[in-house]
């Protein structure tokens, strides 16, 4: 039987094109297994699957001092050696990895072991995980088509970002009925990615009677995130994290609002919403947010608002002239060539396990 070892992890954004990509593994008759690090994020969403899940040592490589700088290549190190064992072990034929820094020594073990890694990078520029992948993974799949000159000729393929089927698939009426509230009014949803935004919530919160007015709001706010002061208004939900509800909450909205990680945009525009983007500001981060948010503005499918320009007026301004000119956006997300990604990773994945 052929047999993959999926990885990746740090964050949900790192695990749900793996998800993604798990059906149509299956109905190719691979077998499955995933390594991830020890307790992650990515070790209670896979386990959901019935896929056997393996832990591993974990270090983050950082970019700016921390005391944890001294002893996390030793983490990095030891993840490598179990990586290892474990690939020998489960003898796969291929390893695809999502990114995260779990993956830097399976991706490295893997070609150690003369197993080929695909990796997939879904921001514009590649992050530190997996430029320090790339000399080891025989083929990169990305994103964006400016990532493709920024990765080596002979490995960069432009497959898009996996996205998971069910959303797609999400009943309005179910939403009403979860949400209890009336359809009276459009709908704005907001996510903060599965962290949820102090930022955006906090700027959300602070013009929510103004958005009361004109929509109901539905906003996923991220774990120990309620307000607990605005548990009954009228017309607006919060919830700290959602899962078998996602799609239909999506189905219900008419707009969102969202951090710019990159499968989280490439899943709005999938569902063809109007969505305002909020960066992560290029101090909290490596600027990649940005990157991404401003290239779906330039091809139609976004507004953006930077965090250090986020004011009361400039929000609700944005949300009242992105609802007045949804039909544009609409219409450009409609128009684009949406690539079957999940089919072109898998058919690269086969191309590698039968060579």
């Amino acid at each position: 039987m052929k047999h993959i070892v999926l990885t990746g992890g740090g964050t949900a954004g790192h695990v749900t094109p793996n998800i993604a990509m798990i059906p149509a593994l299956q109905a190719k008759g691979y077998q499955i297994s995933y390594i991830g690090s020890y307790d992650g994020i990515e070790k209670k969403l896979i386990e959901e699957f019935g896929i056997p899940y393996y832990g591993i040592s974990s270090g983050k490589l950082r970019r700016y001092f921390d005391p944890k700088n001294f002893t996390d290549p030793f983490k990095v190190l030891k993840g490598y050696f179990e990586a290892r064992k474990l690939l020998k072990k489960l003898k796969p034929d291929v390893v695809f990895s999502k990114g995260g820094f779990v993956t830097v020594p399976v991706v490295i073990a893997a070609k150690q072991l003369k197993i080929p890694a695909i990796i997939h990078e879904s921001d514009m520029t590649p992050g530190l995980a997996n430029k320090l992948c790339i000399p080891s993974a025989v083929k990169v799949c990305c994103n964006f088509p400016e990532t493709v000159d920024k990765l080596p000729a002979d490995k960069a393929v432009l497959t898009g970002t996996p996205i998971r089927q069910e959303l797609l698939e999400g009943d309005k009426e179910d939403a009403l009925r979860f949400t209890r509230l009336s359809p009276d009014k459009p709908v704005l949803m907001i996510i903060g990615g599965s962290l949820g935004s102090v930022a955006v919530n906090t700027a959300v919160r602070k013009i929510l009677p103004e958005l009361l007015k004109d929509f109901h709001v539905v906003h996923l706010c991220g774990k120990d995130k309620l307000d607990k002061t605005l548990l009954n208004t009228p017309g607006y939900v919060q919830y700290e994290y959602i899962k078998k509800e996602l799609s239909d909450l999506f189905a219900l909205a008419d707009m969102v609002i969202s951090r710019a990680g990159a499968n989280a945009i490439c899943e709005i525009s999938a569902l063809k919403k109007p969505n305002l983007l909020i960066p992560l500001s290029a101090n909290a981060s490596r600027g990649d947010q940005i990157l991404n948010a401003h290239s779906f503005e330039r091809l139609g499918y976004s507004k953006v608002i930077e965090e250090e320009q986020l004011t009361d007026k400039v929000l609700l301004d944005a949300v009242r002239d992105l609802y007045q000119n949804r039909a544009s956006y609409i219409e450009a997300m409609e128009n684009s060539s949406q690539m079957d990604s999940i089919t072109r990773i898998v058919d690269m994945i086969s191309e590698y396990t039968a060579k």
